[in-house]
């Protein structure tokens, strides 16, 4: 079968245990009509033979750089001008650190230096060795030139510790890659997202909070970056790490991320405000714990800043998406909303239910809009709702700012 043009990919493979899924990345991605060249690491091939490579991707597999059987035909030079782009998954802390350094003294970072082509990697280590100074200096450095880090995910891993450092799943680098080659629905654009919820202090022990986890709100993050836009995601307190290619900005109070949504707000395109703010602060913050024993307490409550309505408020502001937790007459209280407050489009879900909502893995949505337009999103986990979310966002915000 011939595959489309421009659709060259050459995958290196270094030596981690997570080379066996990279012999899974290279089926998904002819699955989406992408030529594979397979460039292994002498490590690599303790893992996985370079047999089972050249089976998946019907091409002989690369290893060697003074190989006079590939210099005569495909060589290094060659291999680095034929690709469109050039992904290293797994890519190991070793690897990673030769690339920041611009070492090229094997195959895989000769042709990393020699091809114009984009690079994109893919992490996969120990969790102490991704958290050491030196490996983020090296992802820092890697990201200052332009390189694409998909990842890593966290939980388990083969050493028997848990953290971040996993390669991500063959399917969803195989996603990330197939929509950067598409052009997200959202390529070139800004978008500003809150999540999680503001914690507002009453003494230097307890605060006033809510039950959001920010699920929901990473999940739209997620989805936006994967969509080609460029996220900042201004996060409350939460338990979750940072979605892969988004900017997180962390805050705690009402007060701090009102500061640094408005910091943003007029260079950003979007802004979703999935974050589940207090409504209320205490007037005053108690400088000591306060006592129980010194009897009943009574709480001053004072307004926090309403962060939607101050944005949708601005002159030449972003397109901005509201959501509305409710308990009852969803459709009814977001139109509300929405209007009050002068948005653009509002998500509404309701809440109180087992299966969806805060803490919950699946959600469901009544999506409204300014003209009257409503769609219904039906329950499914947040990560699949929330790319639905964006691609509807996406879809309004397209028709109000036509290319």
């Amino acid at each position: 079968m011939s595959r489309p043009p421009n659709r060259r990919i050459v995958l290196g493979v270094a030596g981690g245990i997570a080379a066996y899924k990279a012999a899974d990345l290279v089926r998904r991605l002819r699955d989406r009509d992408f030529e594979v060249r397979v460039v292994m690491t002498a490590g690599a091939r303790e893992f996985v033979g370079p047999l089972t490579f050249q089976a998946l991707s019907s091409n002989p597999v690369h290893c060697e750089l003074l190989d006079e059987q590939a210099e005569a035909g495909m060589g290094h030079i060659e291999l680095a001008r034929w690709a469109d782009l050039v992904l290293v998954a797994p890519a190991t802390a070793h690897v990673m650190a030769r690339l920041a350094h611009g070492l090229a003294d094997d195959l895989l970072t000769t042709l990393c230096l020699a091809t114009t082509a984009p690079l994109v990697v893919a992490p996969a280590m120990n969790q102490q060795m991704w958290q050491a100074n030196a490996t983020q200096a090296n992802v820092l450095t890697l990201l200052d030139r332009g390189v694409q880090v998909l990842g890593p995910g966290e939980g388990d891993q083969a050493c028997g510790e848990i953290g971040p450092g996993r390669m991500l799943e063959p399917e969803e680098i195989a996603d990330r890659i197939e929509a950067r080659f598409r052009g997200g629905a959202l390529t070139g654009v800004d978008v500003v997202v809150t999540a999680g919820p503001t914690r507002e202090a009453l003494d230097p022990v307890r605060f006033l909070t809510n039950h959001s986890t920010g699920k929901m709100g990473y999940a739209v993050a997620c989805a936006a970056a994967q969509a080609g836009a460029r996220v900042s995601l201004v996060s409350g307190p939460t338990a979750l790490p940072a979605p892969p290619d988004v900017d997180r900005v962390e805050v705690t109070s009402a007060e701090e991320m009102h500061a640094e949504v408005m910091a943003r707000a007029a260079r950003c395109d979007i802004f979703i405000a999935a974050a589940a703010v207090a409504d209320y602060r205490p007037a005053g913050i108690a400088e000591q714990k306060i006592k129980k024993s010194d009897g009943p307490a009574a709480l001053d409550l004072v307004r926090t800043p309403d962060i939607v309505a101050a944005v949708a408020a601005m002159d030449n502001g972003p397109f901005t998406v509201g959501f509305a937790a409710e308990t009852q007459s969803v459709q009814t209280h977001a139109r509300d909303k929405l209007e009050r407050k002068g948005l653009d489009m509002i998500a509404a879900n309701r809440v109180g239910l087992p299966d969806r909502g805060f803490a919950s893995e699946s959600n469901a949505l009544s999506v409204l809009w300014r003209d009257g337009g409503c769609r219904e999103l039906a329950l499914a986990p947040k990560a699949e709702l929330a790319r639905d979310l964006i691609g509807l966002v996406a879809e309004r915000y397209r028709a109000e700012h036509p290319a």
